[in-house]
C-alpha cells in the first residue's frame, strides 16, 4: 500500500454489538476465573454469578464503582449460555443508542429476554433478581405449553 493510499484510506468501521457480544464473554470468563469465580457455561454456573454480585458489591469490590462494561459482559455470558443450552439468536441493533443494553435473545419458544438488563436488575436488586433462578426458570420453560411467560 502506497503513502497516499495509506493516508487516505477509511478508518475500519467500530465493532457491531454482535462482534462485542463473544469478546465481552470472553473477557468475562477470564476475569472471574482471575478472581477465584468459575464459569463453566452451564445454567448452574449462574450461581457464580450470583455469588459475585453477593460479594463484591460493596466499597472496594470488584463493583464498587463503574459497572457498565461488566453488566454488559455479564449479560453477554448470560445470553451466550442460554443459547448454548438452550437455542435461540441475538438480536441487536446497533443503530440503537442504548444497544448494549438492548440486546435480547430470541429463544426458539419465540419468547425474547434481555440479558443486559437482567444483569443491571441483579445489580440493582440483590438477590431477589438471581440470575440463577431466571436461567433454571427458562429451561424449565415447556415450548408446547407456552403463554407468553
Amino acid at each position: 500500500m502506497g503513502f497516499l493510499d495509506k493516508l487516505f484510506r477509511r478508518r475500519h468501521a467500530p465493532p457491531t454489538l454482535m462482534e462485542d457480544i463473544p469478546k465481552a464473554e470472553r473477557w468475562l470468563v477470564e476475569a472471574m476465573a482471575s478472581s477465584g469465580y468459575m464459569l463453566d457455561g452451564t445454567i448452574g454456573s449462574f450461581r457464580e454469578l450470583d455469588r459475585f454480585f453477593d460479594e463484591q458489591k460493596r466499597p472496594g469490590g470488584l463493583l464498587d464503582g463503574r459497572v457498565g462494561n461488566k453488566l454488559f459482559a455479564i449479560g453477554c455470558y448470560v445470553g451466550q449460555t442460554l443459547i448454548a443450552r438452550l437455542g435461540g439468536e441475538w438480536l441487536t441493533d446497533d443503530a440503537d443508542p442504548m444497544g448494549e443494553i438492548n440486546i435480547a435473545v430470541r429463544l426458539p419458544d419465540a419468547g425474547t429476554v434481555w440479558p443486559v438488563r437482567r444483569a443491571m436488575k441483579r445489580f440493582e436488586n440483590g438477590a431477589e433478581d438471581s440470575l440463577y433462578a431466571y436461567g433454571a426458570a427458562l429451561s424449565e420453560r415447556d415450548p408446547a405449553n407456552q403463554s407468553g411467560g
